[in-house]
Formats: C-alpha cells, sequence, structure tokens
C-alpha cells in the first residue's frame, strides 16, 4: 500500500507498537519523525529505523516540551505515546491521568498551534468496560470502562473528538484488542514465560478456570489496520477497531505456552480473581468487530491462537 502521507510524526516511537509503525512507514517512503522519553521505549527498537536517512529521532517528554515547531511540515501525527500497564492504575491512578490524558492534551494543543491536518490516536478495546453485544461495534454505547487506564483513553477519546470540531483536524481513533508480537515488553505471555523458567512443573494463574476471553491481535496485523484506516478514512472524526475475529481463554494461551516450551506434565494453579476475571479492572470478555474496518479493505492474517502462538515463540528465540 502507498501513502499519500509525506511526513509523518510518531509519539512512543520506540515502543512496542510505535516502533513497528515506524518501520513500516519507512518501508512506504514516508519521512518520520519519532519522539520518545525512552521512559517505556528502547532505543534498540528503533536499529533498523535509526539507518535510514527519512528517520530522525528526538528524545523528548510530551509533559515537559513543546512539539509545536517539531511539527511544522508534518502531515500526520501518529500519538502512541501512554502509559500502557492497565493493571497500576488501580495501585496508582495518577500516571494513567499524567502520560495519557495531560500528555495528550498538551500534544492536541502543539497541534492546534501548528495547523495539523490529521491527527491518529491509539485507543484500547477497555474503554467499551464490561459489554452485552459481541462482537462489539464502533457505536457501543454506553462506554462505561471498569479501568482506570480505560478511562483515561476514552478521556483522550474524546479531547480528540472536541479538537477535530473545534479545529477542523481530521482525526481517526483505533481502539485495540489485546496486540501481541516482537518487541512486547509485558503481558500475559511474558508473565507465563517467566513463571514458567522459574517452576516448569506448575504454572500459577489469576482467574477462575478457563479464564478471561479476549482477542489478540498480532502487531503486523494491527499496524497494517492503522495504516490503512488512516489512509482510508473520510469522516472529521472516525472510530475504528482493530483485533482478531475470534477469541481464545487464558487456559488456551497457557496450553500453547507450555507446548511451545517443550514441557510436560505441567499443572495449572488458578488463584481466583475478581468477579470471575483477573485483577481489579480487568475485563472478562472481550471480541471487537472489525466489520468497518474491513469494509476499507483490511483483514486480520491471523487468528487469536496463531497471533498468541507466533508471539510466544518470538518472546522465547530473544
Amino acid at each position: 500500500m502507498t501513502l499519500k502521507t509525506k511526513t509523518a510524526l510518531v509519539t512512543g516511537a520506540a515502543g512496542f507498537i510505535g516502533s513497528h509503525l515506524v518501520d513500516s512507514l519507512l518501508e512506504r517512503r514516508v519521512k518520520v519523525i519519532g519522539v520518545d522519553n525512552l521512559s517505556a521505549g528502547k532505543e534498540a527498537f528503533l536499529t533498523e529505523a535509526m539507518l535510514n536517512d527519512r528517520f530522525e529521532f528526538h528524545k523528548l517528554d510530551l509533559l515537559k516540551d513543546d512539539l509545536t515547531e517539531l511539527l511544522e511540515g508534518v502531515d500526520v501525527v501518529y500519538h502512541l505515546a501512554a502509559n500502557p500497564d492497565v493493571r497500576s492504575g488501580s495501585l496508582d491512578t495518577r500516571p494513567h491521568f499524567d502520560q495519557n490524558i495531560l500528555a495528550t492534551y498538551l500534544l492536541l494543543e502543539s497541534c492546534r498551534k501548528a495547523s495539523l491536518s490529521k491527527f491518529v490516536f491509539a485507543s484500547t478495546s477497555t474503554v467499551y468496560g464490561e459489554v452485552d453485544v459481541m462482537p462489539t461495534p464502533e457505536d457501543y454505547g454506553p462506554l462505561l470502562p471498569i479501568s482506570i487506564y480505560g478511562a483515561s483513553k476514552l478521556a483522550c477519546e474524546a479531547m480528540v473528538s472536541a479538537y477535530s470540531n473545534q479545529y477542523q483536524m481530521h482525526s481517526v481513533i483505533f481502539r485495540f484488542a489485546n496486540v501481541v508480537g516482537p518487541r512486547s515488553t509485558h503481558n500475559v505471555l511474558h508473565d507465563f514465560i517467566r513463571k514458567l523458567r522459574d517452576e516448569p512443573k506448575e504454572l500459577e494463574i489469576l482467574g477462575a478456570e478457563p479464564g478471561t476471553s479476549k482477542s489478540y491481535i498480532h502487531v503486523s496485523d494491527t499496524v497494517n489496520g492503522i495504516l490503512m484506516g488512516s489512509e482510508k478514512s473520510q469522516g472529521l472524526v472516525d472510530v475504528y477497531n482493530i483485533g482478531s475475529r475470534d477469541w481464545t481463554f487464558v487456559k488456551d494461551i497457557a496450553n500453547i505456552v507450555v507446548d511451545k516450551m517443550s514441557l510436560k506434565g505441567v499443572g495449572f494453579h488458578w488463584t481466583g480473581g475478581v468477579n470471575g476475571g483477573g485483577w481489579v479492572g480487568d475485563v472478562r470478555k472481550m471480541l471487537l468487530s472489525t466489520k468497518k474496518l474491513e469494509k476499507l479493505g483490511w483483514a486480520p492474517e491471523l487468528t487469536s491462537s496463531e497471533a498468541v502462538e507466533l508471539a510466544t515463540m518470538d518472546i522465547l528465540s530473544e
């Protein structure tokens, strides 16, 4: 797919999804300005990008640094910088407010001053909360998130919509299912692999058997969806789900990890969890409708289980 975009700025460029997006943009001959404060991202994720003369990297903090001048000549901003740790919000609410809500507001202010024409925002399936319609479409409501993380992302969505309408800045919002793949630094796969390396005969699992059921999407499918949706969206504010067409249970994930680690006779020890889920704020069931994005020509290449299998092998090969 050839992009119309000539110059893009990516926040969270050294992060998991952000670094893959940078690579894909560069492959499509887009000039990319990468921004990251490296609090969670890693410069190593940008090794290939750093060798490309169409890429420049700036170690900046959205909470402290004004990006207005950097935005001169930029066609689109892909805003992926955020505090990605869903679970931490129940212990300390402030980071999600600062790193998600406040950082997004300050970035939008810079975009307003620079008269930016297009803004792409990475949101999450957790904005939906516990739903009674699955697969869940983008127009489902009311949106009642059950985690601080989900609430912070929903607040960001509202601000993106308001800035778009106030200042005629076209925006595209993507709500991701659980994204897995190379360069991920924390998720259930990492947890299971770490635990099994420490104790290969028993795996402690938070929740009640068979665990939560959710959609998992590989990062390659995710990035393709971002590029397709941001390129082809027509509305002033468009919202798209990105996920696989199916879901998988935590128990299935545990079995995949055990199999890929070539372990035998592993016992699963379920520790309960909260209201049939895992931690406080953990959505029990999640399956997104992706029909809206698929109408633009995108489709996930991997199922949830296939994405988990491939991601597990990636982690084990690191």
